[in-house]
């Protein structure tokens, strides 16, 4: 048995003292007390750190690109009533989906909320509208639903941009005029059935069937096999009335391949149609505001003019009518306009990461831990290089990925049939760079946060679930970046066989000498926009020639080209990457060149820097193929540290220049001591 420290009588002795003062109501003496310590209190960063050097009004407007105002507006709006569930933290109004709720209850929240939002003209013009105006003003609203819910985004989303989006490019004016304005007042809730339990990237392979009954002039809808039930169907398991059913046409025993038609699922009063059985996708890791449903149809009838229309048709006696002959064509013709999904979901995942950032930064600039010297204070948190290092990366990153967003978006709203390759190109390299970073910047933000990170009203943590899905809906991102490095190699070939210069997709540098990259880089070179555009369009020029040749060498082989990219998936994956990082380079250099600030030209240049430097560092692609020697990549690496010492002094005003609305972050990205205090838990 351990002996103890104390003797019988001393431990009477000291009793009996302490039993003395007690009765006596002595105060001990101070020797006898724990010496006081002031206790922490929190201090905005505004009043600690640096003033910005550059106009950070100025810098917002060039990273959120449009519609300033509209977008503040909005803000405000959803602050106007309690539907947006404010809940007061530390002095401060925060706004955020109440998560504790049943998935039945957000489900039903959310469409109160687009009641509301409907009822205060929010959606006016979003599907009668016309020109590239009136389409910036929707996805600039569209962004701010998602920063507040990305079920609420969602569930709008699928509503205009998918059903509604549907009518307007596959339909023709008999459907416009039928459709459009119902859908923009919400009279009819439109979802949209291509998913299936069986099929999803694969659209081409679906199962639902459709054949057409002359003797009518009717369709009827078919779900053969399990594997052909519609899957994930956004709205359908609790409020959507229509749908547009994505199917393979069957015309005289042949199968003209997918097409789309308008099914009605629910009558006026809410009750599934005859013909129609409809279940629950159940509760998921996020997005559950959204009710995502499975629909089987069992020989549903729809009327002739329920076909889609714009590239194809079917004469009242049931003749199959197209000018595009070819399947391959029209299937790419067919689903050319359905970039506008992944074009929403770069920008909202630039978004999210923009939350997660300023939240996890603002705190690191008001938290402490531990000191470097006796008895010193406690270092802010964002003071240590390896916090830097953790989330300033990160923070050029999004940047660089905000201008990819807003060009990306400038190109969809100024489309025309010539540009659909490019934009499905563009927006599928965009969707899959931005929605991984953003899970990325997430679960970093989560851990820079600590313990904080863990509480569903500091947003980081849930947003992660929230976001999840992004990675694969709308197209799994490993497939969208093969199909990259799949049109890559078709631009290749078409310009190598031609004989003729490349032209499009950022590739005119292929028509140029081969970069030379110095054998001793230095840090002045390294941060020239030349140098980092080189070593980019160096990378992406060197993997297509791999590719190519490893491609064609399967098929002189024997081997399908199908085969063969399959057996390269490695260089594939790895070209899909230098491809957007290249891309979301130069548009990072087109935003640059439109300012005239100096100051802002200053940051924005170590911005570039580091986002550039930092792709360099952690993409081993340059150290595989030769792009830099060991030592360049040693140097590289004390670059990105210099480089992190040189933006914290700015990192307040980087995230202050996300235009985010105070309310619409966590509580610990202000006063996170009051916000947990005991009066706090009372209100």
């Amino acid at each position: 048995m351990q002996k103890s420290h104390f003797s019988s009588m001393e431990k009477v002795n000291f009793r009996t003292k302490i039993i003395s003062r007690h009765l006596n109501q002595e105060t001990p003496s101070p020797n006898l007390l724990l010496q006081s310590i002031p206790c922490l209190s929190y201090n905005p960063p505004e009043l600690s750190e640096p003033s910005a050097i550059f106009d950070t009004k100025e810098m917002r407007k060039l990273m959120d690109g449009h519609n300033f105002v509209e977008k503040d507006c909005l803000f405000g709006l959803m602050l106007q009533t309690n539907l947006f569930n404010p809940i007061e933290r530390g002095g401060k109004v925060f706004v955020s989906p109440d998560y504790n709720q049943s998935k039945e209850q957000q489900r039903e929240i959310t469409m109160k909320r687009i009641g509301y939002l409907l009822e205060h003209g929010v959606f006016k013009k979003w599907l009668t509208g016309k020109g590239p105006e009136d389409e910036l003003r929707k996805l600039g609203l569209l962004d701010c639903l998602g920063i507040y819910d990305h079920s609420l985004a969602i569930k709008v989303g699928v509503h205009f941009f998918l059903w509604g989006g549907a009518i307007q490019f596959f339909g023709t004016k008999r459907h416009h005029d039928k459709w459009l304005k119902d859908t923009e007042d919400y009279v009819v809730k439109g979802c949209f059935s291509m998913t299936e339990l069986g099929h999803g990237s694969n659209v081409r392979g679906i199962e639902t069937v459709t054949t057409y009954a002359s003797s009518t002039g009717e369709f009827v809808i078919n779900t053969p096999c399990e594997s052909a039930q519609k899957y994930w169907i956004g709205g359908a398991a609790n409020h959507a009335t229509h749908t547009i059913v994505f199917s393979q046409l069957i015309i005289d025993g042949e199968n003209q391949g997918v097409h789309a038609f308008i099914a009605q699922i629910r009558d006026k009063n809410g009750d599934i149609c005859p013909n129609i059985r409809i279940a629950d996708c159940g509760h998921k890791i996020g997005l559950n505001g959204v009710d995502n449903g499975r629909i089987w149809f069992d020989n549903v009838r729809v009327p002739r003019e329920n076909l889609l229309n714009s590239v194809a048709d079917v004469s009242p006696d049931g003749k199959y009518l197209t000018a595009i002959k070819d399947p391959d064509q029209r299937f790419a013709a067919f689903l050319s306009p359905l970039t506008s999904g992944r074009v929403t979901i770069a920008a909202s995942a630039v978004y999210s990461a923009k939350i997660g950032l300023a939240t996890a930064i603002r705190y690191s600039l008001t938290r402490r831990a531990f000191s470097v010297t006796p008895n010193g204070p406690e270092v802010l948190i964002l003071d240590y290089p390896s916090h830097q290092r953790r989330l300033l990366p990160l923070l050029a990153k999004t940047y660089a990925m905000s201008f990819a967003a807003n060009h990306l978006k400038m190109m969809y709203v100024k489309r025309t049939p010539e540009m659909n390759k490019v934009i499905h190109v563009v927006s599928s390299a965009f969707k899959a760079t931005a929605s991984w970073h953003n899970m990325r910047t997430l679960q970093e933000c989560r851990e820079a946060c600590g313990g904080q990170g863990l509480k569903t009203e500091n947003r980081i943590g849930q947003l992660k679930g929230e976001y999840d899905v992004q990675s694969t809906f709308e197209g799994d991102n490993n497939v969208l970046m093969q199909q990259v490095s799949k049109a890559l190699f078709g631009e290749y070939v078409a310009a190598k066989r031609s004989k003729k210069p490349f032209k499009g997709l950022g590739l005119e540098h292929m028509n140029t000498s081969r970069p030379v990259i110095p054998s001793q880089l230095t840090s002045s070179t390294m941060r020239q926009a030349q140098f980092q555009n080189d070593i980019f369009c160096l990378r992406e020029r060197d993997l297509l020639e791999r590719f190519a040749a490893e491609v064609l060498q399967c098929q002189a082989q024997g081997k399908s080209k199908e085969y063969a990219f399959t057996l390269n998936y490695q260089l594939a994956e790895d070209l899909g990457r230098a491809f957007s990082d290249r891309a979301v380079l130069h548009t990072f250099l087109d935003a640059e060149a439109s300012v005239t600030s100096r100051p802002l030209k200053n940051v924005l240049d170590l911005v570039r820097s580091m986002y550039v430097l930092v792709t360099l560092e952690e993409d081993a692609a340059f150290l595989r193929y030769g792009y830099l020697s060991m030592d360049n990549a040693a140097i590289v690496r004390k670059e990105v540290a210099k480089l992190c010492s040189e933006l914290r002094p700015h990192a307040l005003s980087l995230v202050s220049s996300f235009g985010l609305p105070d309310a619409f972050l966590g509580p610990i990205a202000f006063n996170w001591v009051e916000a947990n205090a005991w009066s706090s838990e009372q209100n």
